[in-house]
């Protein structure tokens, strides 16, 4: 429909009029609405008449026909003029129930309620598109209305309670000093650890200890996991700083056992599972690494002896994770791969008995050692890989996991990958010289096999496996071709040094680089020498 014919119907239209010629523009629109500037204009006239029309008392079908040409019109972001004002953000909220008093747990006709889920959708687009209308929502409060909304959760039916959650979690993403008055004043994380407990139909068989799921129980309904995954994703956003205090360490922990439970959970999709598990995993790593032992420390579901009695399923279940995503051809494993390491190195440095069943999964004791580190299918072969990769955060990441399973010992670590391997970490932590990292480990067994044990001798450290002995190039060469040799290798590095295209380079006492002569004693100063007769 052309605007220029519509706009002047709508200034002398009834109701049952604008509801006619609105649909008729949504049906044409919905799908293959584009953006085109000489209609700009044009369009910003239309949200304001049908912004117009909202203000007016009339029927459900109709607010809901006026909301969904709002909702098209709000995904053009230089059209929302109207709407991201004070007038149109609390005619807006207005009709998803959000000002206080308008009691969102209040029974609705199903059109009221269609009505409602079209106020939020609208709000979720313009909040999006208009840093203006972010600033409206937070001067009339509109996240006050949100957290109240939360408080009726258990009676939500699922599009009012999804894009509830949708729109909260837009407001604390896009204004972050809007997250530190929802936590403090209205308590939003205990609310949406609310709305998880119920929707993922946590049973408390103790403190931080959700009943295990029951194996023989359908997955989780589509509907449930599409309103956890938002309410996770709003959780991240309050748990990006540290409430702190007792009642927040509470609430880590009751996060924790919760996150924990739905480790545990199964969706209608493996898709579905990988993407819940994500979500978890990202906001584990918001919490205090103190509060992880709350994955592993579960006594009514029995432990593992050899872990100190610890439940360690949601640990594999996070090892099973990180090794599909590795596995995931195309992935960008920046955002996709680095907050599960990262996880798994918090949890594996602070909490022993973490750090031992990975290692156990991940380090197995080595028994052949004829291939290099980085070949094979194992997980260990694959993280090597990941040693050398293009991205410098994977890289590193990587490194740094394998390092702290090693007890952050340059020596197992080299037993493992080969100095080619590590030499990037260990020039980045200044440990080239050996030794090990800051943090304190308690001391294992000794847990070399009797194949590496008679194997070490032979093995190369730079390419960490043992190599077929390589014939001698000078065996079957004279003393003067030896010498010419030599001669021709001296001139070619000097030079390649004369012309700075390579610069010697040694390493000084703390295991950092350095040029060479940095690095070279004063004779003077070396006080090795023997005593004199």
């Amino acid at each position: 429909m052309d605007l220029n014919q519509i706009l002047p119907q709508l200034e002398s239209a009834d109701e049952e009029e604008t509801e006619k010629v609105l649909k008729q523009f949504n049906l044409e629109n919905s799908h293959t609405f584009t953006f085109d500037q000489n209609e700009e204009a044009l369009r910003i006239k239309l949200c304001q008449t049908v912004l117009s029309a909202l203000g007016s008392p009339m029927q459900p079908s109709c607010q809901r026909t006026c909301l969904e040409t709002l909702r098209i019109l709000s995904r053009d972001k230089r059209v929302l003029t109207p709407v991201a004002t004070r007038e149109g953000m609390l005619t807006l909220g207005g009709m998803a129930r959000l000002h206080p008093g308008q009691g969102g747990g209040d029974a609705q006709s199903e059109e009221e309620e269609k009505v409602v889920v079209e106020a939020l959708k609208c709000l979720c687009n313009v909040v999006y598109n208009s840093p203006a209308a972010q600033q409206v929502s937070v001067d009339v409060q509109l996240a006050h209305g949100l957290c109240a909304s939360l408080q009726t959760a258990r009676t939500w039916h699922h599009e009012v309670g999804l894009f509830t959650l949708r729109l909260l979690f837009l407001l604390s993403a896009l204004r972050s000093d809007l997250r530190g008055v929802l936590r403090r004043e209205w308590h939003a994380g205990r609310l949406l650890t609310e709305v998880l407990e119920h929707t993922l139909d946590v049973r408390w068989v103790g403190s931080y200890e959700a009943a295990r799921p029951d194996p023989q129980a359908l997955p989780m309904p589509a509907e449930d996991n599409e309103r956890a995954m938002e309410a996770l994703k709003a959780l991240f956003n309050l748990t990006l700083s540290d409430a702190g205090g007792e009642e927040g360490d509470h609430q880590f922990r009751l996060i924790a056992a919760i996150l924990r439970h739905l480790l545990m959970l199964k969706t209608e999709t493996e898709e579905k599972t990988e993407e819940a598990h994500s979500h978890a995993v990202n906001l584990l790593n918001n919490l205090p690494v103190s509060c992880l032992d709350v994955l592993i420390d579960v006594p009514v579901q029995g432990g593992l002896e050899n872990y100190g009695g610890k439940n360690m399923d949601a640990i594999q279940v996070l090892l099973d994770f990180m090794e599909r995503r590795i596995d995931k051809q195309g992935s960008n494993y920046k955002e996709g791969l680095t907050p599960v390491l990262s996880l798994l190195t918090e949890g594996s440095r602070h909490h022993r008995e973490i750090r031992r069943y990975i290692k156990a999964q991940v380090l197995p004791p080595l028994t052949d050692v004829k291939i290099r580190p980085e070949i094979g299918t194992t997980i260990r072969n694959k993280l090597v890989r990941l040693m050398t990769h293009v991205d410098m955060g994977v890289k590193q990441t990587a490194a740094e996991f394998l390092f702290v399973l090693c007890k952050e010992s340059v020596d197992n670590l080299l037993k493992y990958t080969g100095y080619g391997n590590a030499a990037g970490l260990l020039v980045a932590r200044g440990l080239l010289g050996g030794g090990r990292g800051e943090t304190q480990y308690s001391e294992d067994e000794d847990s070399d096999t009797e194949e590496y044990k008679s194997a070490k001798p032979f093995i190369n450290l730079i390419t960490g496996h043992v190599e077929e002995p390589m014939p001698n190039p000078m065996e079957e060469m004279t003393e003067e071709q030896k010498e010419y040799e030599a001669q021709k290798l001296v001139n070619m590095f000097d030079k390649l040094s004369r012309q700075n295209v390579i610069r010697p380079m040694g390493v000084r006492p703390d295991g950092t680089l350095a040029p060479l002569e940095e690095t070279l004693c004063d004779p003077a100063d070396d006080n090795s020498g023997s005593d004199s007769d």
